[in-house]
């Protein structure tokens, strides 16, 4: 297992369902706040985070029961680590500062891949353009 892999299972595993409930109110502002992400290294990320962000209000509010409790700690972990400004690499770094964001984001997406990947069949949306990819 990778060193960010083990990161975000130890992240994870601190998310209760009232971290996640409390995640979920804010939620709507940080979809604002994650379009306004300028990343070009990381062209997948606004859209990882969008996914994760949907498949969360999904599962903690019951429109969607089938997703592992271990798929949505860990997305509400990244989202919850993506959101701050100050990570293991400060965002504003030029270039570099969105790096650890999308590591714990595609760590998240691939550790729960066939559980999302079937979250986005049953939502209509392309797996493909999802991805796991940087």
């Amino acid at each position: 297992m990778s060193e960010i892999a083990r990161f975000v299972n130890n992240g994870a595993a601190s998310i209760s369902p009232a971290v996640a409930e409390k995640v979920l109110r804010q939620l709507p502002q940080w979809k604002l706040e994650f379009t306004q992400i300028h990343a070009p290294l990381f062209p997948h990320l606004v859209d990882q985070l969008e996914f994760l962000a949907d498949a969360v209000e999904d599962a903690v509010e019951g429109a969607y029961k089938e997703l592992p409790y271990t798929a949505i700690s860990q997305a509400v972990f990244a989202l919850v680590y993506s959101h701050k400004k100050v990570g293991i690499i400060p965002d504003s770094i030029l270039n570099l500062g969105y790096a650890d964001d999308s590591s714990v984001v595609r760590a998240a997406l691939i550790q729960n891949e066939k559980a999302f990947a079937l979250y986005a069949t049953a939502q209509g949306r392309d797996w493909q353009r999802i991805t796991s990819q940087p």
